[in-house]
């Protein structure tokens, strides 16, 4: 096993290189350090001063150099402060992931379970009208965007109803709460039409194999075939599936944590690409690279747990 993981770590090294390659390009090529200077030092700012801004961050070298910076600096977790605040990354990160895990955490776990719930039920029920009418809701759920989300739970349930705050976040104990529920059910409403679909079918091609039915033929109840066989014989599919938010976990939620003002990862990253904040956003983007290589490993190391017909090679 420990030799696969080596092996694992080693090819994901060009994949990250390539993707920091491609973040680093659309900055440099896209936008030119005259008008990234004119964005931290303002439009009004001297020729001189935004010459001198431009060569203590070494954007007049050659890109090529440049870049092979970034890399020496990332891979050694050395990075370079934020133009727009001059904050260190690591401190950043250390402030500003506890809001973002409160927010992803209780989504991703709350949306897990109630997707798996109501799969698992549409399953029990299939071919029914119930079922047909869940597909439908599920589909419309899917249909609307995320912002509808967003402008409805702020609009009717935050300022209408005033349940809870439209905006900010205040770390109080148990106090915070209220400022994380409004977020929490706008995470699992994005994603449940998408995942319940997607587990029903899984579901759906258990329930047809063999087992399944000598399981029912030998008299064992509809619902514990469900909760024990299906589900356990489903575990390869939800792995993969689940394992994929790992990064979006500690990351945040971009568009959730900025309008409703919770200071995640997601809302730091937002306004880096909105400020063109360069360390920021290689920053940002190698973590999740990191996270997203961590993810997969995680999954193939799950498989070998869930099926132990799985051999890591």
């Amino acid at each position: 096993m420990l030799n696969y993981i080596l092996r694992r770590l080693l090819y994901s090294i060009p994949v990250v290189a390539g993707v920091m390659l491609i973040t680093f390009l659309l900055f440099n090529v896209l936008q030119k350090p005259e008008a990234a200077a004119a964005l931290n030092l303002g439009a009004k700012a001297s020729a001189q001063a935004k010459q001198e801004w431009i060569h203590n961050r070494g954007l007049d070298e050659p890109m090529p150099v440049q870049f092979v910076k970034h890399l020496g600096r990332l891979a050694t977790f050395q990075f370079e402060p934020s133009w727009r605040t001059g904050r260190d990354m690591r401190e950043v990160f250390a402030k500003h992931a506890g809001p973002s895990l409160l927010i992803t955490l209780p989504g991703f776990v709350c949306g897990l379970i109630a997707a798996v719930g109501l799969a698992l039920y549409q399953v029990f029920v299939r071919n029914s009208l119930l079922d047909r009418s869940m597909t439908l809701a599920a589909v419309a759920l899917m249909s609307v965007p995320a912002m509808v989300y967003i402008i409805f739970g702020q609009a009717v349930i935050a300022l209408a109803l005033n349940y809870f705050p439209a905006f900010g976040f205040d770390m109080q104990g148990l106090g915070t709460a209220r400022f994380l529920v409004l977020p929490v059910l706008v995470m699992v409403l994005v994603n449940l039409g998408h995942d319940a679909r997607l587990y029903r079918a899984i579901f759906l091609e258990e329930v047809g194999q063999d087992y399944v039915r000598t399981a029912l033929a030998k008299g064992v109840a509809s619902t514990r075939v469900l909760g024990v066989h299906v589900l356990k014989n489903g575990l390869i599919a939800l792995i993969t599936l689940t394992v994929a938010h790992l990064p979006a976990l500690v990351m945040g939620s971009l568009l959730i944590e900025n309008f409703f003002g919770i200071p995640g990862l997601g809302n730091v990253l937002f306004i880096a690409i909105q400020t063109s904040d360069q360390p920021v956003v290689l920053a940002s983007v190698y973590l999740g690279s990191l996270l997203y290589i961590a993810g997969l490993i995680l999954t193939d190391l799950l498989y070998a747990l869930a099926d132990p017909r799985i051999r890591l090679s």
